[in-house]
Parts: structure tokens; sequence; C-alpha cells
């Protein structure tokens, strides 16, 4: 099987990685935060909820790209540098998504890249 990916002008990689990779009847969207967003220059630290904002932003514009909606998400993994943000994430997340909801995990990890506070990836079924 050959690879195919897919990236998007408005959202840089902080590493070498596709920001999307098509895999059949499924699309594997890599993590997004912030400091993702190439149009974004001021410092958002302790701001969760515009760091969450911008993270969808930016998935939602490589999932324009890919062809797909947010209707069509299946799972979103979502990693927090503290539970104590969970809360303010899941303000904005509620608004991305209507019910039935997408499948979900949210874990805290020690760090984030670029010291990013949220990272955001999703799984979609084509």
């Amino acid at each position: 099987m050959s690879r195919k990916a897919f990236n998007t002008k408005t959202v840089s990689s902080s590493g070498p990685y596709s920001h999307v990779t098509d895999a059949g009847d499924f699309l594997y969207f890599s993590g997004q935060t912030a400091k993702n967003r190439l149009d974004v220059t001021e410092d958002l630290t302790g701001d969760i909820a515009k760091q969450t904002e911008i993270a969808f932003h930016n998935l939602f514009d490589v999932m324009e790209d890919a062809g797909v909606t947010e209707d069509q998400v299946v799972k979103v993994n979502v990693y927090l540098t503290t539970m104590k943000n969970f809360e303010a994430m899941n303000e904005v997340y509620k608004e991305k998504f209507s019910a039935p909801y997408p499948s979900r995990t949210c874990v805290a990890v020690l760090e984030l890249p670029l010291g990013a506070e949220v990272e955001i990836e999703m799984i979609v079924k084509k």
C-alpha cells in the first residue's frame, strides 16, 4: 500500500509528518495545537479556550482540504498538560460537534511540542 497524505497551507508541521493520512475508509489527522497556526503570533500561554479553538480551526482547515466534515469524525484524542484545563477545553469542544458525539479520549501528558498546552487529533470515516 502506498501512503497518501495531505497538508494544508494555513497550518505548519512541527516535525516530519503529514497533516492527514488516507488509510482507505479512514483518514488519520495528526495532532494540532495553537502553535501550528501560521497566522498566530501572540503568546497564548494559559488561555486554554483559545488554544483549543485554534487547534480545532487547524483540524477543520485540514478536513476541508481533505474533503470531509466534522460530522464524519468518529474518534478524537485530546492531550492536555494538566487536567486542571479539562473544563476550559471541554467548553470549546462541546461547540464543535453535535450529538451523537464522536468517541473521545482525553489524557494529561507531561509536555507537548512547542510549549502547547492542548493538542487534538482525530480519526474520520470517509
